[in-house]
């Protein structure tokens, strides 16, 4: 078993166990007997079938589950891409299919997927951001104009309060929640104006993409 379905099949690991533990039923489906051993291990329920064979995948009942995840990758584009729109066909409530590429992106788009990922992306943009911008420790995407960010008090806000930054008119940003260290724990405080900063705290932000990078790079 090479590197990429390895990677793979730990990222769709997380995946089911972060479900199961929110209550969800996950069932797990590869034409391969080995691999639906080993997602045997972190579903709740693993069957061997092939999603491609129409008659199989329809025996599974698509159109009874709240999530289809579509998650064949590098292995076989063409897979991927037909399963998608077979799910689709069959009344599946919701599709999520993983792309490789832009290319494969835009053709699952087309078929019919509800909402298209691409985790090696993502984590390489979140990688890059945080590199490139000293503080920033992790963002989450919501929507194509809203992102939420984490980013560590700079010096120049430490002993300063949040009226005073004026980080709304400034940068566009919006502080939402402070989360501050304190002996034994972690203190989360939703700041008024008159919140003072102190060095060591975290600030939660609510931005257009890019308003925190440039508040980063500037202050």
């Amino acid at each position: 078993m090479n590197a990429d379905v390895l990677r793979e099949l730990a990222g769709l690991r997380a995946l089911a166990r972060s479900l199961v533990q929110h209550g969800v039923e996950v069932v797990a489906v590869d034409r391969r007997a080995d691999r639906v051993h080993m997602a045997a291990e972190f579903a709740t329920e693993a069957v061997r079938a092939d999603a491609q064979d129409e008659e199989q995948l329809a025996r599974l009942a698509p159109a009874r589950r709240d999530l289809c995840v579509v998650s064949i990758g590098d292995e076989s584009l063409e897979a991927s891409i037909l399963v998608t729109a077979l799910l689709r066909q069959m009344g599946a409530q919701r599709v999520v299919a993983r792309a490789t590429n832009e290319l494969h992106q835009r053709i699952l788009s087309l078929v019919g997927a509800h909402e298209v990922v691409n985790p090696e992306a993502s984590y390489g943009a979140q990688l890059a951001a945080r590199v490139a911008h000293r503080g920033l420790i992790g963002e989450l995407q919501l929507g194509e104009d809203l992102v939420v960010s984490e980013v560590e008090v700079p010096p120049s806000f430490a002993g300063r309060s949040l009226m005073e930054l004026e980080l709304p008119r400034r940068f566009g940003v919006t502080v939402v929640v402070i989360r501050r260290a304190q002996r034994g724990g972690e203190q989360i405080a939703y700041p008024t104006a008159y919140e003072t900063l102190n060095k060591g705290d975290v600030m939660v932000c609510v931005s257009s993409p890019g308003a925190v990078h440039d508040m980063v790079r500037k202050v």
